[in-house]
């Protein structure tokens, strides 16, 4: 059975500064994104490619988009898997090449993801990334690796484990 899940968003472009693209300097990279229901997300092109730096830039979301996907598919795993999570950040990191046309692509993202158990095996909680990684959407769509480099920390109490695995 195929379960079908859509999605809309807008984006509109705030950069017209009169003369709209006459050239290629001449316009801003500034834009909106927006979603029923959602607060609005302030977006512009990498500084690099004259955009604001104060706004977020698409490849900017696409490292969020691995990352937040990650995070909610390891939160799944680990709670059927019975390890308790108490804390999860990451540190991701995206490398992202131009090539001769103009054009560019990511090669490759590392997620470094830093969890903190409770309760359950932390060998465990360290091989279920990979699990996430399978279930993770976002993964499942890109064409570039996504490596994870995750940190197991336990809280005392946690059997046989203390501290950093």
């Amino acid at each position: 059975m195929r379960h079908e899940h859509n999605y809309a968003i807008t984006v509109e472009w705030l950069g017209n500064r009169g003369t709209g693209t006459s050239g290629y300097r001449d316009y801003g990279r500034e834009h909106v994104v927006r979603a029923a229901g959602k607060h609005e997300l302030e977006g512009s092109s990498d500084r690099v490619f004259h955009g604001d730096p104060r706004r977020w830039n698409p490849e900017e979301l696409m490292l969020a988009a691995l990352s937040q996907c990650h995070l909610l598919s390891y939160l799944h795993v680990a709670a059927s898997a019975g390890v308790i999570v108490t804390g999860y950040t990451d540190a991701a990191v995206g490398t992202m090449v131009q090539t001769a046309n103009g054009g560019g692509h990511f090669t490759s993202v590392t997620l470094r993801p830093r969890v903190t158990i409770a309760s359950g095996d932390p060998g465990l909680a360290r091989t279920l990334h990979s699990e996430a990684n399978a279930k993770c959407f976002i993964a499942a769509s890109v064409n570039f690796p996504v490596h994870h480099e995750p940190e197991i920390l336990v809280t005392a109490g946690v059997e046989g484990a203390s501290g950093e695995l």
